[in-house]
């Protein structure tokens, strides 16, 4: 089948992961730029000053802030349709409480953007993703303080009005729900928390999480003052879950996971309320959010207007389980004997994808994106100079037909951008071995290469899922 006319096919990344020009051009540093790189089995560390001798892998990433041009080039040669990228909050804004903002970074998305619409690629912009000014971290410990929720208030004013004429499509935030992952990077990538330990690490993400809901809220609203036509939405890391039996608390668990992990932040900003299972979970846990009197109508007021989501692998949960654990999924679990997992343990489960459409949007009944989605693998440069990735084609074509059949099924797609379109840095270890582009960019995981850029085999098949609307997927 064809996908309906419109539907954005495209790509995604983030500007902590491939664009660098980290301290130049008036950029400050951000939370993204204090990690270390990792391997699959070494974590990221996090470090309050920058250690001599040590790789930073967002400090130059793949330089898309000096290969803009020849990167949106290619990008047009496979004929995207929309572009997903992210503003670094510290180019605009160096401390994120400047009083003015940054000209020489505002000047270059203006550029990019420019780039984008001379080819006829939609720029779909997410405003926070994973790079929350160092500075506020500093000083306010991130989004723990109210305060922030003004410094990024300001943020949004200042770049809606500056591209309200380039940018029709926005995300408030990456990931919202990524500050109650438990992995360590979660809330500091997330949420800029630094300083967080076990006794107050919950109350201090979800306090942290209502501060950005109330900003999401504030900038919708905001956006639509500026601009009518604007498109907001939320993006969410949705983790599919399924019972490991059907032993009723192995159905309650994973109900529970979906719930906390997936729904609660969507039911915030798509509804505009905490749902009543929130409530209680956050009394069980003596969890006390600290709320001014207008918070509910602003969260009800600033709903948005699209639901956007990764799908990258799916999970099992089940109660005094024996079952093996899987070694790679970001939220443990339990390995699921029915499909198979990539080199990082990443469930590969595309019909996962079908049921998390068809669940999602029965609930909230507003047009969905899938605007992440891929297959972090090695790739080896053959001797003829070619990227043989029939793996990637073979894991996206599987994605697109169950996409296609949850539009069958009623779903309202408004488009697919797959992550990591050209090879970037890995947000969860900081490796590039870890690729998932139709885009190979010479550079190792010590920072090593010449950052040429080179077309793999997926470059050219996604060019034809794109000139079909994905009718021809062989």
């Amino acid at each position: 089948m064809k996908m309906k006319d419109g539907f954005l096919w495209g790509g995604a990344t983030a500007a902590n992961q491939f664009e660098g020009g980290w301290n130049v051009g008036g950029k400050g540093p951000s939370t993204a730029d204090m990690m270390t790189g990792g391997t699959h089995t070494i974590p990221r560390r996090i470090t309050p000053v920058l250690e001599e001798g040590t790789y930073y892998p967002s400090h130059e990433a793949i330089d898309f802030y000096g290969h803009y041009k020849e990167d949106i080039k290619l990008f047009a040669k496979m004929g995207f349709k929309t572009f997903r990228m992210s503003i670094a909050w510290s180019r605009i804004f160096p401390n994120g409480d400047d009083l003015q903002p940054n000209e020489e970074g505002l000047k270059f998305y203006d550029e990019v953007f420019d780039e984008l619409l001379k080819y006829n690629i939609e720029p779909l912009v997410t405003i926070s993703h994973y790079e929350t000014p160092f500075a506020l971290s500093q000083k306010y410990n991130g989004w723990a303080s109210r305060k922030v929720i003004d410094f990024y208030v300001n943020y949004c004013k200042t770049i809606f009005n500056r591209y309200k004429d380039k940018v029709k499509y926005w995300l408030t935030f990456n990931e919202i729900n990524c500050l109650l992952f438990p992995f360590e990077a979660g809330a500091f990538l997330g949420g800029g928390i630094l300083d967080i330990n076990e006794e107050n690490k919950d109350q201090l993400k979800f306090q942290a999480l209502h501060h950005q809901f109330v900003a999401s809220a504030k900038a919708v609203k905001i956006g639509h003052e500026i601009n009518p036509n604007f498109k907001i939405g939320c993006m969410i890391a949705y983790l599919c879950t399924y019972p490991h039996t059907c032993n009723p608390d192995d159905i309650l668990l994973a109900q529970n996971r979906d719930q906390i992990g997936n729904m609660l932040c969507s039911d915030v900003q798509v509804r505009g309320y905490y749902p009543s299972y929130a409530k209680r979970y956050l009394e069980d846990r003596n969890i006390q959010l600290k709320a001014e009197a207008d918070d509910e109508k602003i969260l009800k007021e600033g709903t948005v207007d699209f639901y956007s989501f990764s799908y990258y692998m799916s999970l099992v949960a089940g109660v005094n389980s024996k079952g093996t654990e899987s070694s790679g999924n970001l939220m443990g679990g339990i390995k699921n004997p029915y499909i198979e997992e990539s080199d990082w343990g990443w469930a590969i489960d595309p019909k996962g994808l079908r049921w998390s459409l068809n669940h999602i949007y029965d609930r909230y009944q507003i047009p969905l994106m899938v605007v992440e989605n891929g297959l972090g693998a090695v790739d080896t440069i053959k001797d003829d100079g070619t990227i043989d990735d029939n793996y990637r084609i073979d894991y996206l074509r599987k994605h697109i037909e169950q996409m296609e059949e949850a539009v069958k099924d009623g779903v309202e797609l408004m488009g697919y951008t797959m992550w990591g379109c050209i090879d970037l840095v890995s947000a969860s270890t900081g490796e590039m071995k870890k690729r998932y582009g139709f885009i190979y960019v010479d550079k190792d995981n010590d920072g090593n290469g010449t950052l040429n850029r080179i077309p793999k085999n997926s470059f050219y098949w996604y060019k034809k899922v794109i000139e079909t609307n994905g009718e021809n997927l062989d």
